[in-house]
């Protein structure tokens, strides 16, 4: 049922709230409130047009239960999601059946009538194959690979250039002009090893005897009592230190508790010294000392005063002058110390003959340094059998040593490659996934 309203006006009745009496019946239909039963009007009549009163209406109508879900979340939500330990248990089914658990004679001679297909087998070497293999284990190779020197100088100007189209100079202002890619100067320059004599260090040393697996008894005692000295030494050094330590502590222990004693004995002779003139002191009190007061400077003292500071700056600015003087002298100096030493260690460089027929030894080789930067020169293992573990068969030798820690230690040593702390891993971001409660977020 609509309600009519009117086309223009206030449409509440006459109100008069601050009206004292209302003892007239004109009084009350004129000064009654009835603001609220409008306002319950008006929604009655809303819902009425809207489709009806939703008080008399039943649950059925108002609610519906949402058994699909809405399809725009699936769309918002991160490809990356990890699935739910749920479906994830729930999805773990075999596509294989399961089997039967019905019995069945182990005897069956029942076949599908197809004959099973014979497959050469081709685990095994063919005659031509073991002939070539026997070739080439008594040295006779059907191809040999020649080895040929590089004669391509990459730094060096093409003989051949490819003419480029013409384009008008106008429509390649705007680009840089070709620059041409410039020699390193390191490339020139021979790598400085680490040998303290200047030496270089060959790239594979000739080991001595003593490295042998099959040695000769005086090369392996050699080597085994040397080994044991460094061992020794090494030892010693260590319980060295550790004395050096413990006496260390020691001291400062004893000094510690000699300081303690003297502050103890310092604080005992106060209290002596105080209860032995405690009765002198009143007399002592009445006798008044007259401090004398600081006097006024004249003109003439701080003029003195003034020139002596003056004097003494002077004196030591030649002083840092002269110094200074000095030590520039000494720097040519130093340079033309340091140019003659290089002069000198070219020449014994071109005097040395080729140290790779020598036999070298890295534990023999004094360094100029084992450190740089940061991190050491990792230390050579240590390649000795001892003589219970000697074998005299092949079968039973256990190989000493890794080529690889070798060869980075090499180059080390000849100055191609500095130091490096080996990193495990990369760090990765953490992260944390965890599984939504969507239960919470209904609130009632």
């Amino acid at each position: 049922m609509a309600v009519l309203k009117p086309l223009s006006g206030n449409p509440n009745a006459p109100q008069q709230y601050k009206q004292p009496s209302r003892k007239g019946k004109k009084a009350w239909r004129k000064n009654v409130d009835i603001s609220d039963v409008q306002q319950g009007l008006e929604e009655l009549n809303d819902q009425i047009i809207r489709g009806g009163v939703i008080a008399e209406k039943d649950s059925d109508e108002l609610f519906t239960i949402d058994t699909q879900g809405d399809k725009e979340i699936a769309k918002k939500l991160p490809k990356k999601f990890k699935e739910l330990k749920c479906d994830e248990i729930i999805a773990q089914r075999s596509a294989i059946p399961a089997v039967s658990l019905r019995k069945r004679p182990g005897d069956s001679k029942t076949t599908d009538g197809l004959l099973p297909v014979k497959r050469q087998r081709g685990t095994y070497v063919t005659h031509k194959e073991l002939v070539r293999i026997k070739k080439v284990a008594d040295g006779h190779h059907e191809q040999t690979v020649e080895i040929v020197d590089a004669e391509y100088d990459p730094w060096a100007d093409s003989e051949e250039k490819k003419k480029p189209v013409p384009v008008p100079e106008e429509q390649l202002q705007f680009l840089p002009q070709p620059e041409k890619a410039k020699k390193p100067k390191t490339l020139e320059q021979q790598p400085i090893s680490l040998a303290a004599n200047g030496k270089p260090i060959p790239a594979v040393p000739k080991p001595k005897g003593g490295y042998s697996y099959n040695p000769t008894f005086t090369d392996y005692q050699e080597r085994l009592i040397q080994e044991s000295e460094k061992a020794i030494e090494a030892e010693r050094k260590r319980i060295a230190e550790l004395e050096a330590e413990r006496e260390r502590l020691e001291a400062a222990a004893r000094s510690a508790a000699e300081a303690e004693a003297a502050e103890a004995r310092a604080e005992l002779s106060e209290w002596e010294d105080d209860s032995a003139w405690e009765g002198f002191e009143s007399a002592g009190e009445e006798l008044s000392v007259k401090a004398k007061r600081p006097r006024r400077k004249t003109p003439a003292e701080r003029n003195r005063a003034k020139r002596r500071k003056e004097e003494e700056r002077k004196a030591k600015h030649e002083a840092a002058m002269k110094r200074k003087q000095q030590q520039a002298e000494r720097i040519k100096q130093i340079a033309l110390e340091v140019a003659e030493r290089e002069r000198a260690l070219e020449l014994a460089k071109q005097e040395m003959s080729d140290p790779s027929d020598e036999e070298v030894d890295d534990d023999n080789i004094e360094l100029r340094r084992k450190q740089l930067g940061k991190f050491k020169l990792p230390e050579k293992d240590l390649e000795l059998v001892l003589p219970d573990e000697l074998q005299d068969s092949l079968r039973l030798l256990k190989p000493e040593g890794n080529l690889l820690k070798d060869r980075y230690r090499s180059m080390l040593l000849r100055g191609k490659l500095e130091a490096r702390r080996k990193i495990p891993f990369k760090k990765q971001a953490k992260t944390k996934v965890t599984e939504k409660w969507t239960y919470k977020d209904f609130r009632i």
